[in-house]
């Protein structure tokens, strides 16, 4: 269930949200696809594996999730004894979307030969079916280290995948999802773009279709895309992936001029996640009110889904402060 939807004019939605943050003993997550002014509140704002490790270290009897509901599973999963809220339990993703749980174990009954690479975005329950789950920044580590002869599934982002069989060789069985908002993009507008900006790298994450994969300076994470964006010496940089990232490259470089990738129109409005877009500071607040709506997971799904996150974890350990498996490691 949502919260339900109650008048709230006057209220200081911000001042009740850290009434409440104390009160619940809550840590308030934020992806970096959220709104600014969620992810100015948040404790935390990274990618959806990196802030589920880190709520999972701290001494919070409640997790709020602003992202969207794969996000928040997989920090029930590494958190059992937390309570996980969602602002909207209707926050979903398309590429959860596009890999039913039946279908995907029908799919895989069918390939006894191959085992399972599972992106990350997807269910608790797909995850519960899979071998290993990997993320964009983790996905080509976990991978060199399986024989080249090895028959794999990767699901469900066929992009994300054909970016991985492109770039080591492979010829891995894919899963026919995608991500609405990377798949918005337009090559015709990008192109344009490249022309008005000469000398503004492109950055692109690898959800996005290969004809916007082809014209990028750098392939990676959102975190990846973050951190190549402030390191580079361009003053201007045009980023393709959801454009709410620019907040924060906009707080951390304010001499910068970042613009959004353009999609079919020209503009960037149609690629920003209307999933993400579902949470809201008013929804926030009620969720730490009334402590729903709430992230259930039967234990048994549960310990499916998190073997293949711990042989994840495992495999692409030295990939941490490389993407959304962690920070740099300075000290933090």
């Amino acid at each position: 269930m949502n919260a339900p939807n109650l008048s709230l004019a006057g209220l200081d939605l911000r001042a009740e949200i850290e009434r409440l943050r104390k009160e619940r003993n809550a840590v308030i997550l934020a992806h970096y696809y959220q709104t600014p002014d969620i992810q100015d509140l948040a404790d935390f704002v990274g990618d959806s594996l990196d802030l589920s490790r880190k709520a999972a270290d701290t001494s919070a009897d409640v997790i709020a999730f602003c992202g969207v509901r794969f996000m928040a599973e997989v920090a029930k999963i590494l958190s059992p004894e937390k309570t996980v809220i969602l602002p909207d339990m209707d926050a979903g993703c398309s590429l959860e979307d596009s890999c039913p749980p039946e279908q995907f174990a029908r799919f895989r009954a069918a390939h006894p030969d191959h085992i399972a690479i599972t992106y990350i975005n997807c269910s608790a329950a797909v995850k519960a079916h899979s071998d290993i789950i990997v993320t964009s920044s983790s996905a080509e580590k976990i991978l060199s280290q399986l024989p080249m002869d090895q028959k794999i599934i990767f699901a469900p982002d066929k992009n994300l995948g054909a970016y991985f069989n492109r770039k080591t060789g492979r010829d891995m069985l894919l899963w026919p999802g995608a991500c609405i908002v990377h798949e918005a993009f337009s090559e015709t507008e990008l192109l344009k773009l490249k022309a008005q900006y000469p000398d503004a790298p492109v950055a692109a994450h690898p959800e996005c279709p290969a004809y916007i994969l082809d014209h990028a300076d750098e392939v990676g994470s959102t975190r990846a895309i973050l951190e190549f964006a402030l390191a580079s010496p361009a003053e201007t940089i045009i980023v393709a992936t959801e454009p709410h990232i620019i907040h924060q490259m906009e707080k951390a470089a304010p001499h910068k001029k970042f613009i959004g990738a353009p999609g079919a129109d020209g503009n960037c409005n149609c690629n920003m996640c209307p999933y993400m877009a579902l949470n809201t500071m008013e929804k926030l607040y009620i969720a730490l009110r009334d402590m729903e709506p709430r992230i259930e997971l039967d234990e048994a799904t549960r310990i499916a889904a998190k073997r293949p996150l711990d042989r994840m974890l495992a495999m692409a350990s030295g990939t941490v402060g490389l993407g959304d498996l962690g920070l740099r490691v300075t000290g933090d």
